[in-house]
């Protein structure tokens, strides 16, 4: 019976879930630093990881029985995950639009790449800069340009109130500094 009957699959058919994308409507602004780090990327899976997988797969094809070869196995599925990684990356790489914030520098008022000292209501400090959505890192302080603290943040300058929208309510914030790194 033909598989489009009956629901199976192929191990080999499965791409996983859908990598993220962007929300409608938005450009994929993303500064120098993050498209070389996404560049570089693309470069090391494409010349490293996968031709090392490929040999791996290569091996363990020439040793016979496949269906319980682990190495085999396992090599199979590395490569369906990089091959959907490198797809992924050409993706973002061709709709970025490189976005240098040095331009900035010397402003007051927050704009993308900015970097923002703001006091919270409990007297907390946070610094965050603002970055594309592939260069996001919340443990460094990197935050996407669309999410809900960043488009609060943005046009306002040092010294300002603003207020966040939180599922919990609102919330003044207090900008203390803003800083735009210099031309390179």
């Amino acid at each position: 019976m033909s598989k489009a009957f009956v629901r199976e699959t192929d191990a080999d058919d499965d791409e996983g879930p859908e990598l993220p994308s962007l929300p409608a409507g938005f450009k994929n602004y993303i500064t120098p630093a993050g498209l070389k780090a996404l560049k570089d990327e693309l470069l090391l899976l494409i010349d490293d990881e996968r031709p090392e997988v490929v040999k791996v797969v290569s091996w363990a094809a020439s040793n016979g029985d496949r269906s319980e070869n682990g190495d085999y196995i396992y090599g199979k599925r590395r490569l369906r995950e990089i091959d959907r990684r490198i797809r992924f990356l050409i993706k973002r790489i061709e709709s970025a639009e490189e976005f240098d914030p040095s331009i900035h520098y010397g402003n007051d008022q927050i704009f993308f790449g900015a970097t923002v000292t703001y006091e919270r209501e409990n007297g907390e400090e946070n610094t965050v800069t603002i970055v594309g959505v592939d260069e996001i890192d919340p443990l460094q302080g990197m935050i996407s340009w669309i999410s809900p603290v960043a488009r609060t943040l943005t046009k306002a300058r040092e010294g300002d109130t603003v207020t966040l929208l939180t599922p919990a309510g609102t919330e003044d914030l207090v900008i203390l500094e803003v800083s735009y790194p210099e031309s390179a």
